[in-house]
This record gives structure tokens, sequence and C-alpha cells, in this order.
């Protein structure tokens, strides 16, 4: 009731408007108590409606109310101050709907601010004080507030359940423990939490270990997207340089077989056009002959016509007879644009594929497997046409379209380990076979970079590229100088199947059925070239043509 009778005194000096207590304290007409300056400010609102109104009941005022300070109201709260009255609770500090309430407020609740694990109640500001206060309750477990404190409980002894059972694996109180769980293996509560917090832990640094990973593989897509787009554009750009080039050139092409095609026609139309001339003269001079010989011919007196005989012009030179070849003065011109129309269709044919096909292949977001059946033929689809770099030979003889390389003293090769590369860049999924005759051969993949001198540039003796080494019968594998001997049986041929975006390598030991030989699993942060190195003069080894 005491309660009650302060919460009555809060609420009755409190101003409903600020929700603090009253200061300068004014009354209206209507009986309800405000500070002279909240219902000042709440007026001056309503001022251009010229109808005033009470914040409470509503009640309407015209013209304002001229209002003056209680000063009994004044001097009453004034005197409650001094015994410790504090304002009323503004309406968010109560609990709502979905707020945790403090177990000891009555009549309306105010928000617990924490929740007691020993106690198993939840307390407000006001009623928390103690556990602040009073020794014994400082020791109390205090937690953020929870509507689950009774969970705590044994539904079957109403007893706080302190103690974990890792046979039954459940929370149990210690009635628990000296009846349906006795000889169980049991441990406190809090020695368990602590274990299982340490499970948590650990399972917390593996989860950010794999985020921190996933940033990383999303950082190297991102840039990875940016090189193709950058490599994108390059392409697009020196494709169109190249053909407006080619455009230029066909252009020029053209505009020269007109003007040499309009200069012969000049040439030829005037050539004809003066033959024509002449040909028109000698027509008219015949005429005019044939006219005199006409009169002449119609002469009646004898002894006229054998005095004019004589006189009459001798005839000219005639002109000679003209051929005229058939229509198809220029038909050899078209002929001939018809021809380079056609090589260069089939030039752009044929290179078109190539050009199809060279681009790298991106194949980042999930990794393919390997052919789940070891099969040749399920390999073959991979296979990846290589050659040999001349330019990386060392002490070298190439052959075979440079695909077989044998080990030679040539004196204008490299010096250094006697060893080649791929001239081809191998990205994507690839599958390649070497054919080897006799022992002492490396078959190995390297990046571009890798050192051309010294014994650090020899295949699996640097971080920069990966061997198997087939030789003394048996197979050892080698990368950054260290040596991983591999058993089985030794063969002639050699089959390796790279997917550099799932950065692997495998090698097998070809036949119908393939077997494995070794794995290779890394990362892969160049694209690689296949490789090839020799230890004795003469031996050889040969990439081999696949269908």
């Amino acid at each position: 009731m005491a309660q009650k009778g302060v919460q009555l005194h809060r609420e009755t000096f409190s101003c409903s408007i600020c929700l603090d207590l009253l200061k300068d304290p004014v009354t209206t007409s209507c009986g309800h108590s405000y500070c002279m300056n909240c219902i000042k400010s709440h007026w001056d609102g309503e001022d251009h409606k010229n109808i005033y109104s009470c914040p409470q009941c509503r009640q309407m005022f015209r013209p304002r109310p001229v209002l003056l300070k209680n000063t009994i109201l004044a001097d009453l709260v004034e005197e409650l101050k001094k015994t410790g009255l504090k304002a009323a609770p503004a309406d968010h500090c109560y609990a709502g709907a979905g707020d945790v309430a403090c177990d000891v407020c009555t009549g309306r609740k105010l928000k617990a601010l924490k929740s007691c694990l020993v106690c198993l109640i939840s307390y407000c500001d006001q009623h928390l004080q103690p556990h602040y206060d009073v020794p014994q309750l400082k020791k109390h477990k205090l937690v953020e507030p929870s509507k689950k404190l009774q969970e705590n409980v044994c539904s079957r002894h109403d007893e706080v359940m302190k103690i974990f059972c890792r046979t039954d694996q459940q929370l149990i109180c210690y009635l628990c423990l000296m009846d349906e769980h006795k000889g169980h293996d049991t441990v406190s509560a809090a020695a368990e939490r602590t274990e299982r917090q340490k499970k948590l832990e650990g399972s917390r640094q593996n989860i950010q270990q794999r985020i921190q990973d996933r940033e990383k593989d999303v950082k190297l897509l991102q840039q990875q997207a940016e090189a193709i787009n950058l490599s994108a554009d390059k392409a697009v750009e020196d494709s169109k340089k190249i053909f407006t080039e080619l455009i230029r050139l066909m252009e020029k092409r053209s505009s020269d077989v007109k003007q040499q095609v309009r200069s012969q026609q000049k040439r030829e139309v005037s050539r004809v056009k003066e033959l024509q001339e002449k040909l028109e003269q000698e027509i008219t001079e015949l005429k005019r002959k044939d006219a005199e010989l006409k009169k002449l011919s119609h002469t009646e007196d004898h002894n006229q016509f054998l005095h004019n005989y004589p006189s009459l012009s001798a005839l000219s030179q005639s002109t000679p007879s003209i051929h005229i070849r058939p229509l198809s003065y220029f038909e050899d011109v078209t002929a001939a644009v018809l021809e380079v129309r056609d090589k260069l269709q089939d030039v752009l044919r044929k290179k078109w594929t190539n050009v199809s096909l060279t681009g790298t292949e991106v194949d980042v977001l999930l990794p393919q497997p390997e052919p789940k059946t070891r099969t040749r033929a399920g390999f073959l689809k991979y296979s990846s046409g290589i050659t040999l770099d001349p330019n990386t030979a060392n002490t070298l003889l190439l052959s075979d379209g440079n695909r077989k390389a044998t080990y030679s003293s040539h004196p204008e090769r490299f010096t250094g380990a006697y060893q080649v590369l791929s001239r081809e860049s191998l990205t994507g999924r690839c599958y390649w076979e070497v054919k080897l005759r006799g022992n002492g051969v490396d078959i190995a993949v390297a990046y571009k970079n890798i050192s051309r001198a010294g014994d650090k540039c020899r295949f699996g003796r640097n971080d920069k590229s990966w061997a198997l080494d087939c030789d003394d019968s048996r197979y050892k594998f080698w990368y950054n100088n260290v040596q991983t001997p591999i058993l089985g049986p030794m063969s002639s041929r050699v089959g390796v199947y790279l997917d550099h975006s799932a950065e692997y390598r495998v090698q097998y030991r070809v036949s119908e059925t393939m077997t494995l030989l070794h794995r290779v699993q890394t990362t892969f942060t160049q694209p690689l070239y296949a490789g090839l190195r020799f230890y004795c003069y003469g031996e050889s080894a040969e990439l081999c043509k696949l269908k």
C-alpha cells in the first residue's frame, strides 16, 4: 500500500507534458496542472487556430487563458522534493508486451534491468539496488533480463539445476544427482560450460579461418575478374585496331584496283576513239572518191572520159582490218579479285577456329574433379596440343615438329640444366602424355619465370616447378628441392592431368585403365608450362599426339 501511495504522489505531481516534476506549476480552469513553460509552449503551437485546449481533457478555451503560478502547489512540490520524491517514470520505462517485467513491482510493472540466476527473479533499476549494496546479494550472478529463468529450475524437484549429467547430456539439480542420475558422469554446469566454451572457441576459430580463406578467395576472384576484363578489353581494342588496319588495307586495295581499272579504261577508250576517227576519215575519203568515179563513169564523151581519167588521184593506203576481241576486257580483274576473296575467306575460316580456341578457359567458380572412371578415354577429352619452345631448350635437340626432345651437345643452346619448356601455357583442365625412351627424364610443369641458370633452375629444385623423376627404375617426385619416393611399376608412357583452377596435378601410368602414380594439390598463382629435363646423353622424350 505504501508503494501504491508513493506511486500516486509521483503521478499527481508530475507534468503530463514533460513527465517530470512540476516546475512553476499552473492550473487550468478544468483543474489540471502543468509546468508554466510546458503549457505555454503547447498553446503557442495552437495559436494559429485561436482555440486553446487542455492536453489531458481537451476542454476548449477562448480566448487564451492567462495563467498564474499556483503557489500552494509549488510549495508542496518543493516540500516533496526534500523527501526524495522523483518524477513519474516515462511511459517507455514500463514493461511492454515484448519486454521482461520486474517481478517485484506491483501494479504497472517497470522494465527489468537485470535477472538474477540465484534468485531466479528479474529486477528493475530500483529493486535491483540491494544486489549492489547488500554484501550477500553482491555474490549473485546477474545477467541480461531473461524470460527463461524458470528453465533453470528442475521441473521435478523445483530446485535450481547447477549440475550437468554427461551420461544423459542434460542439466539436473542436486536431488536428481541422488536419484535417477546416481552413478552417472556428472560435473558442475560451470565446468561443462568451460569445456564446451573451449570447443566453441575452436569452432569459431575454424569458422573465422574459413571466413578469411573465403574472403581471400573472393579477393582472388575479384582480381581474376578484373584481369579477365582487362585482358578482354585489350583483346577487343587490339582486334579492333587490327581489323581497322585490315579494312583500311582492303579499302586501299579496292581503291587501287578501281584506279587501275579506270586508268586502263581511259587509255583503251582513247585508243579506240583514235582508231575510230581514222576509220571515219577513210570512209569520207572513199565516199568522195566513189562520187568522182561515179561522175566519170557517166561521161558520154569518150575523149573527155579518157582525158579526165588520168587526173583522178590514187587511193590512199587502206587501214588494216580490225579484229574485235570478245567482250571480256576486265573479267580477268574480277576473276583475280574473286580469287583473293576466296583465299581470304579460306584463311579466315581456318584461322578463326584458332582465334576462338586461344581464349583462356576461365573455370574459377567450382573446381572440376578429375575423371571418376580412370580410363584413358576419360582423360583424352582434355588432351592439349603441346609443343616445345626451342628458345628454352638447353643443350637439347628438338624434332618432330618441336614435340620430341633429345639430349644433344648443340653449342648454341642455353647453359644450365638440360631442360625445355612448352611453347603453350596450361590453364584450366589439360591432359598430355609423354613417351619415354630410356631412363633419366623429368616430366615437369613450371612457371614461365623459373630461373634459367644455376642449380636452382632444375625442375623440382625450386618453388616454381614440380617434377616427376623417372630414373633408376623408380619414380621420385621433386618440389622445392624436397624428394618424395613413389612406389609403382615403371612405364614407358606417363600421362599428366592438370586442373589449374582446382589447384592440383595428377600423374598416371598410362594404359586402358590408368594407374595413379602421384597427386599434387597446391595453389597455382600463374599459368603453367609443361617441361622435360634430361640426365644422360642420348635420352629422349616425346609429347605424344593424342586423338
